[in-house]
This record gives C-alpha cells, sequence and structure tokens, in this order.
C-alpha cells in the first residue's frame, strides 16, 4: 500500500515561527507527556500525536497498519500564502529541509512533497524545482491564494511549470469559506466548506478552459476524493448543456475531463467510493488518508481493501500502482 495523502508538522520553535510571522507564525508544542499542539503564535490552534511530527511513530503506525509507504506534506496552516514572498521563501526552504530530514528515517518508506511561496510564481516555480532536485517526489498547494483561485494567470503559470518538468501537484483545501460566519461549530468548514474549496478548485480549472492551456504531462491530484465533484457533476453538464455562460471558455462538457487529474480515496463510504470510481475511473484513484489527523481514515486502506465493487486489478492500482506511476516511484 502506497498512501499518498499524509501529513507532517515538523518541530518548529516558536523562535522559528516569529521569523516568519511575529503574531501569528505557526509552531508546534509538546507538553511534558509528549502531546502535542500546533500553535499560532500564542494561540492553540489544534491537538496533534507524535506521528505527525515523529518519523519513528508513523513507521509503527505504518507497520501497525500494512502500509509499504506514504507520501508526507505540510500541514496546511505552514503554508503562508498571505505573507509576502521574500519572506516565505527561506520558511518554504527550511520547511522543505526538515521534511526530508522526516523522510530520512526511512527514506524507501517515506517521500516528501514540497510546500512553495504560491503567491510569488517565479519563486514558487524555482523552489519546486530546487526541491525535486535534492529528493522531493512533488510539491503540494492549496487550492486559492487569497482571491485567486487555480484559473489565475499566475497560478495557472505555475501549474504549466510543474507540468513541463515532471513535478506531481497535489492540491490541498485550505483557509475555507465561511468559516469565520456561518460555520462556526460542528466542524462545518471541515465537513461543507472544504469540499466545496476542493470542487472550486476542480471547477476553475476545467470551466475556465485552463486544461485546454495547460500541457497534458501535468500530473494534478486532488484531495479527500475532490471534493463534491462526483456528487455534483451531472448538474454541472447539465448548465454546460443549457447555458452558454458555462460553455463560454470551456469548448467541451466538463464530464470530458476527468482524464486530466486524480484524487483521492478519502471518502469513508464504499457508495461514495464506487460513486468516484465510476466518476473517475479506476486509473485516476489513489489511496489517501489524512493520517494522521482525527478526520482521515483510522484503518488505511480498509475502504478500498473491503470494497465489494473492485475487482483485483483495480484494488491493486487504487492501493499503489496509480501512486507509483503519479510520483515515479520504483
Amino acid at each position: 500500500m502506497i498512501d499518498m495523502h499524509t501529513h507532517i508538522f515538523p518541530r518548529i520553535s516558536r523562535e522559528e515561527a516569529a521569523a516568519l510571522d511575529p503574531q501569528a507564525g505557526p509552531w508546534l508544542r509538546i507538553d511534558e507527556a509528549g502531546q502535542g499542539m500546533i500553535m499560532r503564535g500564542e494561540q492553540a490552534f489544534r491537538p496533534v500525536i507524535p506521528p505527525l511530527w515523529d518519523a519513528a511513530a508513523r513507521l509503527e503506525d505504518m507497520d501497525r497498519q500494512g502500509v509499504d509507504m506514504q507520501v508526507v506534506c505540510a500541514t496546511p496552516i505552514m503554508f503562508g500564502y498571505a505573507l509576502e514572498a521574500g519572506r516565505v521563501m527561506p520558511w518554504a526552504e527550511r520547511m522543505n529541509d526538515l521534511a526530508l530530514d522526516y523522510c530520512a528515517a526511512a527514506p524507501e518508506r517515506l517521500k516528501a512533497l514540497a510546500q512553495v511561496p504560491l503567491q510569488n510564481t517565479e519563486l514558487a516555480c524555482r523552489e519546486a524545482s530546487r526541491a525535486m532536485a535534492v529528493g522531493h517526489v512533488g510539491v503540494q498547494i492549496g487550492n486559492h491564494v487569497g482571491d485567486r483561485d487555480l484559473d489565475d494567470a499566475q497560478l495557472v503559470e505555475f501549474l504549466d511549470h510543474c507540468g513541463r518538468n515532471d513535478i506531481p501537484v497535489l492540491v490541498h483545501p485550505w483557509d475555507m469559506m465561511g468559516g469565520s460566519q456561518r460555520m462556526k461549530k460542528w466542524m462545518l468548514p471541515w465537513l461543507v466548506a472544504m469540499p466545496a474549496e476542493t470542487s472550486l478548485g476542480i471547477l476553475s480549472l476545467i470551466l475556465s478552459g485552463a486544461f485546454e492551456r495547460l500541457p497534458r504531462s501535468l500530473k494534478i491530484c486532488f484531495a479527500h476524493g475532490g471534493g463534491a465533484f462526483a456528487f455534483t457533476l451531472g448538474r454541472v453538464d447539465n448548465a454546460w448543456r443549457h447555458r452558454d455562460i458555462i460553455r463560454q471558455d470551456c469548448p467541451n462538457p466538463p464530464s470530458s475531463y476527468t482524464d486530466r487529474f486524480y484524487v483521492d480515496s478519502a471518502v469513508f463510504d464504499e457508495k461514495a467510493l464506487k460513486l468516484l470510481v465510476d466518476v473517475m475511473g479506476c486509473e485516476r484513484v489513489m489511496l489517501g488518508s489524512d493520517h494522521p489527523f482525527p478526520l482521515g481514515e483510522q484503518q488505511i486502506g480498509g475502504l478500498v481493501s473491503k470494497a465489494t465493487f473492485l475487482d483485483d486489478a483495480g484494488r491493486r492500482r487504487i492501493l499503489a500502482g496509480n501512486a507509483r506511476h503519479f510520483f515515479n516511484l520504483t
């Protein structure tokens, strides 16, 4: 099993975080009992467990669950997109080096995705290429930078760079819409806005015509099963057929673009996984757990392994084969 969507948060000190953002830089506080808390400046953000920062603890989890390899990436709070790019560039370099240090505990089993200062295309391209040269297997980006979605010309330029330089891209939702107003309780930003953000990222590339301009060599994957995309695709196709405003920049039915991107399998329900495979095809779905967060798959690979509608070949593709191809893994 190759789990291609997992997170880390290195043991960043308060002082290191303050160099990025004196008021709200993200860092890791670990108490005497070994429990972790991601901090934003002096404010507690999220309790976390040792596999997030301790590679040995992660490897124990992987052994217990029969996972052969994990691809790790930054916790999105580490992105720093709202800050000045010149300050974020050395931060991204440092975080990427720390990610490789983490993976050095078992380099044949742990692979890293880089983060980049996506608010500046030139710097983002430079760091993506540097990171690949020193051992990363791809990059992780957020699905937007402020009000700029993935169809923004500069973000398309970054994706073009990745496509032309064989840099795989994982798109992760973050900074969710409505989080400070109507969705304050019950983790609704994660349950409602996060799937919407992912769908927005996919549709921004389809409906804007960006996929028509990007090279087919681009390997791009959307986390969390592509959010609400698979369930709402019929609605989107219906709109494309009956409203010319939808067709203005999108020359082909939206459903015809599912061969341009991948999704992970983190949907937690067999019926949802079947719909996802029906829409995307077995060749476009990869095992992703969101480990080690509570909203991730607790028994990694359990959903795919037990899915009654999959044959052995399809199951093998989702559990490992597709990720091996996507990330050029041996």
